[in-house]
């Protein structure tokens, strides 16, 4: 029993999946995650056409990052790192990621209360 649970949890990644597929999944999460808290804020605020106009470049730039990251992983899985090296770097990523896409939704808010002064 132990020689099968340990031949499980030595491939790469948890449940056979690599890091580069796991951080994929994590991406298109994050992603609705970023872009549904960006629309509701906005929408919350009260958002005009040029709000809604900036978190189509928000997440277009969002993508431009996720795909690089995505190649990272591809590049670092098969650069020859121990899987404790590649589960240290996964788990810095995916703090990086989460904060990112939460504090980068959060960051409307300022910004549509500074349009609403200047613009009304």
């Amino acid at each position: 029993m132990a020689t099968a649970i340990g031949n499980r949890t030595q491939g790469k990644g948890s449940l056979g999946k690599g890091f580069a597929k796991r951080i994929s999944t994590h991406l298109a999460a994050a992603l609705v995650v970023f872009c549904l808290a960006q629309i509701f804020i906005v929408a919350k605020m009260g958002g005009s056409l040029v709000l809604h106009l900036g978190i189509i470049v928000a997440i277009g730039g969002y993508g431009i990052a996720a795909r690089g990251l995505e190649r990272r992983w591809q590049m670092l899985e098969q650069g020859g790192l121990s899987h404790h090296g590649l589960a240290l770097r996964f788990r810095r990523d995916m703090l990086q990621l989460w904060g990112a896409s939460i504090v980068g939704a959060l960051l409307w808010i300022p910004v549509a209360i500074i349009f609403r002064f200047f613009f009304g």
